[in-house]
């Protein structure tokens, strides 16, 4: 997901090129789940033109595909766009992945795959593709989120944050007013590189609560149980 010019998280548009309808389906799921929209179709002989008037934030592409392989696709898509494209494959020698990137592809991952590492290298594709500004000071209710300096400062009084705290804070606040998934911000603290399973989640959150109350935000996090977070 990006971050608009307001600071808000902006939806990514992914489309899916695989024929395997099961695979199709999972990854749907998977990348619905985290927030993302997705696109697919099954006219694989005029794919690229598909793709193109989609106009998809990024594709995820299989090489082995009826009618053309992954490969004709992506080199008909470089000719017109710079698209970021994904090669997805179960085909794992070291020249299909030489293939894929000389003709344009922006990475190359294999099947089968972690579904976390897939989300970081999606996020991580996306982050390059689709730079913003970044904004280096977040205000609400009172509190001032540093990013540069990576503090949390609430009246006189201030707090030195973790990265992982940075983040969460960081994304609850672009999107203060509205609910916040767990799997949100797992899959941002995942664009670190960073390994966050659940539990390592809910310490950081705990962590970052203590620090708030220690210079004065009482009750600036707030649990929906079942949904998320919310500031």
């Amino acid at each position: 997901m990006l971050l608009n010019g307001k600071g808000g998280i902006c939806v990514s548009s992914v489309f899916i090129v695989e024929d395997d309808v099961k695979i199709r389906q999972e990854l749907t799921r998977l990348l619905e789940k985290y927030g993302y929209t997705c696109a697919s179709s099954d006219d694989f002989a005029h794919m690229p033109e598909v793709i193109l008037k989609e106009n998809p934030q990024l594709v995820l592409l299989d090489i082995n595909l009826p009618v053309y392989d992954g490969y004709h696709i992506c080199r008909e898509i470089r000719r017109s766009s710079q698209l970021p494209i994904i090669i997805v494959t179960s085909r794992d020698s070291d020249v299909d992945e030489l293939m894929s990137m000389s003709l344009g592809a922006d990475d190359f991952i294999t099947k089968p795959y972690n579904t976390q590492i897939l989300l970081a290298r999606i996020a991580s594709v996306l982050k390059r593709a689709y730079p913003s500004e970044p904004v280096s000071i977040l205000s609400h209710r009172g509190l001032e989120l540093d990013l540069s300096r990576g503090t949390a400062r609430f009246g006189e009084n201030e707090t030195e944050l973790s990265k992982n705290e940075l983040r969460i804070l960081h994304v609850l606040l672009c999107n203060r007013g509205r609910i916040v998934s767990r799997e949100e911000i797992m899959n941002d603290l995942w664009q670190s590189e960073e390994f966050v399973d659940d539990n390592t989640l809910t310490v950081n959150i705990n962590r970052l609560r203590k620090k708030l109350d220690g210079i004065g935000v009482r009750d600036y996090l707030t649990t929906k149980r079942g949904l998320g977070y919310l500031v």
